[in-house]
């Protein structure tokens, strides 16, 4: 008896040894959370307690309810977690690799107000612990808050965790903002007002608690790694504004409040305001890169250097500012209508430049409208108080009488009018024939006396230059025989050498006949060889072909027939030969289909049996046997061996 309790105390310390964790997971609850897991817990029902349900609207429970529950496992030992009332899924730490943020999506909560697109931030250590985010108020859907790189405790049956990139702006590029979420814009404005505190744009909450506003920000984002959260901010990176060296940048701000014009009651062509202000800002900005919402501000760039413009079709400076200016027309006093070309140079101070720009909003604009019309009127109104020639010879008069009126109406502008420099003018081709033929033939009128007095002293010179003359003649003469006599021998040289080169030829024409026969009549030897040789060997391959084809035929024919001998010979010895001879003879009527027996008998009596019948039966047998004794004959004049 004490032998048999032993065995069952062996057996059941055996069980409880394997079978431990079952045993103690059934009969005692334990749970066992590994170290790199947590655990998430499901409540099947409710023993004790009013509250058995969850509260309609809600799928988290946070005060013990039956369903998935707010509170998860960490890694560690836990008891009391009965198998029958509770469901545990291990489930892995949430990790968020460096450069990257988790974006949070909430399945529970209260509903995010409406005009709202992010549900705002609660207390919940990093939306680690579930049951403080639901009991501080969190809402459902598309979380404002964010995790940055790390490993979290997230219970994955209230959150969703969704992986985003880190916003990156790149160098010498601005970020430009847009918020998904916030107060309206207001009325009159066309992006939301300066807010600060949020670390550019990182803490969405503090945004919105500033009061900011949905839609285009002021601020921009400058280069370098942020950490945003997309669902609320959405940034467009743009290259920052270039004001070059000779220029200053003249600001246009499309937001901000009414300012008040600084520039006084003398000017009266547009408010300038201070900075920060709606409208055209007073102090331009120098030479350098700029951050400037390209969305809510406008840069005009001024140059400050001197500025030749010039009116002439073949020239245009590298500002391109003149580029639609032209050579001016004009038209005299004597009606006469001429071209001339004019380079004006101008310079815009700094200070002035708002100015300029409030005044015509930009320099080609300024050029259009003013310069222009200025500087053709004046040449035009000019022309017509004098003639073409009076014109020319009074060019640098007219030029300094230019400056002095276009740099007293520049000035009105707020421009510094340089210099004015007439060019090339170009009077009509008729009044041009005119003046040369007149100035020909006061030059013709000096030449010809000149010419009288070359005569005189040339008189004295007739008599040597006719010897002079003379002699170059016999020189000549001379010259010529010899080159004749020279002409002479190369024509006798070059037909000597080309009746040899002739000659040459039709040797060589003849040597090439000769040797393209021969070379014929070798190749139509050879041709008739060959195709003797084909025929020959044509002749007796089908001749022996002939032979071997009779001599298999042959032993075809033999072969056949030694078989059908030895196959009648088989067959008389099985069937005997009195039946073999009735066989051969009944297969032969057959195949022949052979009338033994008439369609119609005529009896003595009527009847189908009779003696007409027993007598041509006895034939029948008569004929049998003949046949058979005659093809027995045969069989052996075939085998007489057998």
């Amino acid at each position: 008896m004490n032998e048999i309790t032993s065995y069952w105390w062996i057996l059941l310390i055996v069980f409880a040894i394997l079978f431990y964790k079952f045993i103690l997971r059934v009969f005692f609850g334990m749970v066992i959370v590994p170290e790199d897991k947590i655990g998430l817990v499901t409540k099947k029902f409710v023993l004790f307690g009013a509250d058995k349900s969850l509260p309609d609207g809600r799928i988290i429970a946070t005060k013990g309810e039956a369903g998935y529950q707010a509170k998860t496992l960490a890694p560690g030992l836990y008891w009391g977690m009965w198998i029958w009332q509770y469901s545990i899924d291990m489930t892995s730490f949430t990790l968020i690799p460096e450069g990257k943020i988790g974006l949070v999506l909430s399945k529970d909560g209260k509903e995010i107000p409406t005009g709202r697109i992010l549900a705002r931030r609660v207390e919940s250590d990093n939306f680690q612990d579930a049951t403080a985010f639901l009991d501080n108020g969190g809402q459902k859907g598309r979380q404002t808050a964010f995790i940055t790189t790390g490993s979290y405790r997230i219970n994955t049956f209230l959150f969703e965790i969704v992986i985003a990139d880190q916003i990156k702006i790149f160098e010498n590029m601005i970020g430009i903002v847009t918020a998904l979420d916030g107060e309206p814009i207001p009325q009159g404005q066309i992006a939301g007002k300066f807010v600060e505190e949020h670390n550019n744009f990182q803490d969405f909450d503090k945004f919105l608690e500033q009061g900011g506003n949905r839609g285009l920000q002021p601020q921009v984002m400058l280069a370098g790694s942020y950490y945003i959260n997309t669902w609320g901010i959405q940034i467009e990176q743009n290259p920052m504004t270039d004001v070059p060296i000779g220029y200053v940048g003249v600001v246009i701000s499309y937001i901000g409040e009414d300012g008040q014009d600084v520039t006084g009651d003398t000017f009266k062509h547009g408010n300038i305001v201070s900075k920060g202000q709606r409208g055209v800002w007073m102090e331009p900005f120098g030479p350098g890169k700029y951050a400037l919402n390209k969305y809510t501000t406008k840069l005009e760039a001024v140059p400050t250097t001197n500025l030749v413009l010039n009116w002439a079709n073949a020239r245009s400076e590298s500002h391109d500012l003149d580029k639609n200016l032209s050579t001016i027309t004009v038209r005299s006093k004597d009606g006469f209508p001429f071209n001339l070309d004019v380079a004006q140079i101008i310079h815009v101070p700094a200070a002035e430049a708002p100015k300029v720009i409030a005044r015509f909003g930009s320099m080609n604009n300024l050029v259009s409208q003013v310069l222009e019309p200025t500087i053709g009127n004046y040449f035009r109104n000019s022309a017509q108080d004098s003639d073409v020639i009076s014109f020319l010879t009074t060019r640098k008069e007219r030029q300094e009488s230019a400056k002095n009126h276009i740099k007293l109406v520049l000035d009105e502008y707020n421009v510094n009018a340089v210099d004015t420099l007439i060019g090339d003018i170009v009077p009509p081709d008729s009044l041009m024939k005119t003046l040369t033929d007149r100035k020909l033939a006061e030059e013709e009128q000096k030449t010809y006396q000149t010419q009288r007095m070359a005569q005189e002293q040339r008189q004295g010179m007739e008599k040597e230059t006719a010897i002079a003359d003379m002699q170059k003649e016999i020189v000549r003469a001379s010259q010529s025989v010899e080159i004749a006599q020279r002409t002479a021998d190369a024509t006798v040289k070059k037909a000597e050498g080309d009746a040899t080169s002739l000659k040459l030829n039709v040797n060589a024409e003849a040597e090439a006949t000769k040797m393209r026969a021969n070379a014929e009549a070798e190749a139509t030897k050879a041709r008739a060889g060959a195709q003797a040789e084909a025929t020959k060997l044509n002749a007796s391959a089908e001749a022996e072909r002939i032979s071997k084809t009779g001599l298999a035929e042959a032993e075809k024919i033999m072969a056949i027939g030694k078989s059908t001998a030895e196959a009648y010979q088989l067959q008389v010895s099985a069937m005997g030969g009195d039946n073999f001879t009735r066989y051969k003879v009944t297969e032969e009527i057959g195949k022949g289909n052979i009338k033994v027996i008439p369609d119609v008998l005529i009896s003595g009596n009527g009847g189908s049996d009779g003696s007409i019948s027993g007598l041509l039966g006895l034939k029948l047998m008569e004929m049998m046997d003949t046949k058979e004794t005659k093809d027995l004959k045969e069989v052996k004049n075939q085998n007489p061996k057998k």
